[in-house]
């Protein structure tokens, strides 16, 4: 998607359920701890695997949407923070409009902390965002925590022990928490609706797109 984007100028959006599992960044790979926070996530049901972009530890419930948007520039090393601020406002944005009590930034010791994120109204983190830059196009990435809080704080609680990084199990919070739906399909409707906005929409299958060796 990101290479298409790239090649035609036209951007692209994909919002999806990963499935339960721990996505762990480069930085946990290269920890003294990780093979047993790893271990942990095991132990919890949460299968591990490694993402190329994004910080710290990340958990995946049943009900867990991430979302890509994948936008065509003609330097892509341009326009990085703005690309950060749109993606967080239309998350605001979209969130609100289904109904959630949600605002800008995260509070302390959260889990994969970073300076773009959405919590709950003075309440737990609900989502991040990251970036990954081409030459010819950027992906701007993030995950929202639906509705499972629970299994989530139990599983992350020893993981981020293991790593050695400071977290609190109250900071995770959810859509659901903020007054919002607990249904992952109102929540993906409202994100598609928030990114995409007034454009014309074409609908593909992500298995007819090309791929390359970096993707």
């Amino acid at each position: 998607m990101l290479a298409e984007a790239g090649e035609s100028g036209v951007p692209a959006l994909r919002v999806w359920a990963p499935g339960r599992s721990l996505a762990f960044g480069r930085r946990d790979a290269h920890a003294d701890g990780y093979a047993r926070a790893t271990a942990a996530a095991r132990e919890h049901g949460f299968p591990p695997v490694e993402r190329s972009v994004g910080g710290r530890a990340v958990a995946y419930a049943e009900s867990t949407l991430a979302f890509a948007h994948a936008v065509p520039r003609a330097d892509a090393r341009s326009g990085l923070n703005d690309r950060y601020e749109d993606a967080v406002s239309t998350l605001v944005a979209a969130l609100r409009d289904a109904g959630a009590d949600v605002e800008r930034g995260e509070p302390p010791a959260s889990y994969c902390p970073g300076d773009y994120s959405v919590r709950v109204a003075g309440g737990g983190k609900i989502a991040g965002i990251a970036q990954r830059v081409r030459q010819d196009a950027a992906l701007v990435s993030g995950c929202v925590t639906v509705a499972e809080r629970g299994p989530i704080r139990a599983v992350l609680a020893p993981v981020y022990d293991a790593l050695d990084v400071p977290f609190d199990p109250e900071s995770v919070g959810s859509v659901a928490q903020a007054g919002g739906p607990t249904d992952p399909n109102a929540v993906r409707e409202a994100l598609e609706s928030g990114f995409v906005g007034d454009r014309e929409a074409e609908m593909r299958d992500v298995a007819d797109l090309p791929t390359d060796g970096d993707d």
